[in-house]
């Protein structure tokens, strides 16, 4: 195989359930797709020795043959220092599902527990059920190794507090989330599983900085691509593109992912480094038409702004129309909402341009690290609302009601869109849907909208919700306000018989 790098890159040239060992090599002869063996995107390799070479050598005494990309990764995670300090203290190993990353964990523990005499490795996910997951398959994996057998002295199963503590004094035990690792006397490695579902720093810190003590701490983290609620590993990522751009950070970042956002087979394979050895092609194949956003972060481990999201992001992009704008003579419905920590507000107008289709537009952003002032965000919606012949302000009490009040008294009309919310809910979505609503493009209006969930409300109902604290979606709610006037009939009738 042959490469290059550029810029950090390394680009080679030839191309949800949990992968819990890597035992059997090859998927059949007729296969003819190969993954790529080394990441797409990292940070600066190194001449300096590794001791991830000792991680490949304990698996091979227990009979278990490494497939090359995880040997790449053990590699270049475990470089040394010549005083014998981890060279990257942090690593992010970020690749599609399936493809090894827990078997990789698990050697590392092993390598901790029984090689390089780690006092205590601890490990972690956002959800206790994976932790537990990749608990029990180490203990498998013990247990069928008489060699590692031997050398344990307990296995503790409590739901949230397993250990494995070995005759040599080592230790790997399991911690949720959250604050639950806060006392831990410090560990040597902390395994961090699944990183982007951590949606907040909190979480992560409550673990991150158990390890200031440890005389030669390191962090690892698994985990494939996430979305924009993604706060712990989209932060990695920033400090690792940093580095690759020529910043000075100890990070260690790799990344097998697919270069664009084609979904088939041949881009695949960027992302799905064992495809050929323990995933077939047409496995990939069979997958290929599940939602895109599934499809885009577990089968080609790319970004997307929600996973799941309210708005179909290819039908939201056919509603493009750059030619659609407001005009200063037409009647107009603005909308403003306010997200629940009162740190961002959006406000969006909308215009009929026929009798059937209607554009939106986002007029306004404020935001604030602290808190909003309603005052000066109605003194702002007037001007807007004074610009275009305005029918209504929509909004809804619970988060915008402050600033209503303050439009009311100046003679701006306004109107209470609580209770018919959910209904413009499901009328946003069938105008986008049928191409009926037109927006100009707006990069902040699309990162909002597509930002945008479902919460289910009763039997069938839903309403646009946030897929984390952290998400912005104030002009997806407001676009949702505007589209309830906007698609109404002037007659009241959408059907006419007889």
């Amino acid at each position: 195989m042959t490469s290059k790098v550029t810029k950090g890159h390394l680009l080679a040239t030839n191309g949800s359930n949990r992968l819990e060992q890597v035992l059997v090599t090859g998927v059949g002869a007729e296969n003819t797709h190969f993954g790529v063996e080394t990441p797409r995107i990292h940070t600066p390799l190194n001449d300096l020795p590794s001791r991830g070479l000792e991680l490949v050598d304990l698996a091979s005494s227990i009979g278990i043959d490494l497939m090359p990309w995880q040997k790449f990764a053990l590699e270049h995670t475990h470089k040394v220092k010549p005083d014998g300090r981890w060279a990257t203290p942090v690593n992010v190993i970020t690749v599609a599902r399936q493809n090894g990353k827990s078997f990789l964990q698990q050697i590392r523990i092993l390598g901790g527990l029984f090689l390089w005499s780690e006092p205590l490795q601890i490990g972690s996910a956002h959800r206790l059920a994976t932790s537990l997951e990749q608990f029990r398959a180490l203990v498998s994996v013990i247990e069928q190794n008489d060699s590692l057998a031997k050398q344990v002295k307990r296995i503790r199963w409590a739901h949230g507090a397993e250990e494995i503590e070995t005759i040599h004094g080592t230790r790997f035990i399991v911690k949720a989330g959250g604050s639950a690792a806060r006392g831990v006397s410090r560990p040597s490695t902390l395994h961090l599983d699944e990183l982007r579902e951590m949606s907040d720093m909190e979480s992560f810190a409550s673990l991150r900085y158990t390890l200031m003590a440890a005389p030669n701490p390191l962090v690892m983290a698994y985990t494939n691509a996430g979305d924009s609620s993604s706060v712990v590993l989209n932060s990695f990522r920033e400090r690792a593109l940093a580095k690759i751009a020529g910043a000075e950070d100890e990070i260690g970042y790799f990344e097998w992912s697919a270069p664009t956002d084609e979904i088939s087979v041949e881009n695949a394979k960027w992302a799905n480094p064992a495809m050929g050895i323990t995933i077939h092609a047409d496995n990939i194949r069979s997958v290929l038409n599940d939602p895109p956003d599934v499809v885009m972060t577990e089968v080609l481990c790319r970004w997307v702004v929600a996973i799941n999201s309210a708005v179909d992001a290819a039908a939201w992009g056919n509603c493009l129309d750059k030619t659609a704008d407001l005009d200063t003579e037409k009647q107009t419905w603005l909308a403003i909402d306010l997200s629940p920590d009162r740190k961002h507000a959006s406000l969006i107008g909308a215009q009929k341009l026929g009798e059937e289709s209607f554009v939106v537009k986002l007029l306004h952003t404020w935001s604030n690290d602290l808190q909003l002032d309603d005052k000066a965000i109605a003194n702002e919606l007037a001007d807007y609302a004074r610009k275009y012949p305005t029918q209504y302000v929509l909004y809804s009490r619970r988060t915008a009601g402050a600033v209503a009040a303050r439009l009311a008294p100046a003679g701006i009309a306004i109107f209470d869109m609580d209770s018919d919310y959910p209904q413009s809910c499901d009328e946003m979505l069938s105008a986008i849907n049928s191409g009926r609503l037109k927006h100009r493009g707006q990069s902040q209006l699309t990162e909002e909208i597509l930002a945008a969930v479902q919460l289910r409300r009763g039997d069938g109902g839903w309403v646009i919700g946030r897929r984390a604290s952290k998400s912005v979606v104030c002009g997806a709610v407001a676009v949702a306000l505007v589209t309830h006037f906007a698609t109404r009939q002037d007659n009241d009738l959408d059907i006419m018989v007889g």
